[in-house]
């Protein structure tokens, strides 16, 4: 069965910009596992939403730049802006490579550059 992972990832993009994290983990699989390289390592669904929940004070806004699809992976290439708990934004440039199975996203390895 042939998946679209790219409008899967937009999807899913687009459901956390509007603060519906819930909206964005039904496209993860349960075990999904995110790798933020050289910070650290998030094991399964619920700890992604437990981290969602602390970092995401307001919904991320996305610019993606480029987003390329072959195979199983999607590579994603923009800014993301986060607000922390005093409100102050800031601004991070990224490049998330994401595995795909079974339609869903298995695995990110998130490269964020402040």
């Amino acid at each position: 069965m042939q998946h679209d992972n790219k409008a899967t990832l937009l999807k899913a993009n687009t459901a956390i910009s509007k603060g519906d994290n819930e909206g964005f983990l039904e496209h993860c699989t349960d075990d999904t596992k995110w790798i933020f390289v050289g910070d650290i390592t998030l094991n399964g669904k619920e700890a992604v939403r437990k981290w969602m929940a602390e970092n995401y004070v307001e919904p991320p806004q996305f610019n993606v730049e480029k987003l390329i699809a072959g195979e199983d992976y999607v590579i994603a290439m923009g800014t993301i802006t986060l607000k922390d708990k005093d409100g102050k934004a800031t601004m991070y440039s990224y490049c998330d490579v994401w595995q795909f199975r079974d339609g869903k996203m298995a695995e990110l390895k998130a490269y964020v550059v402040g």
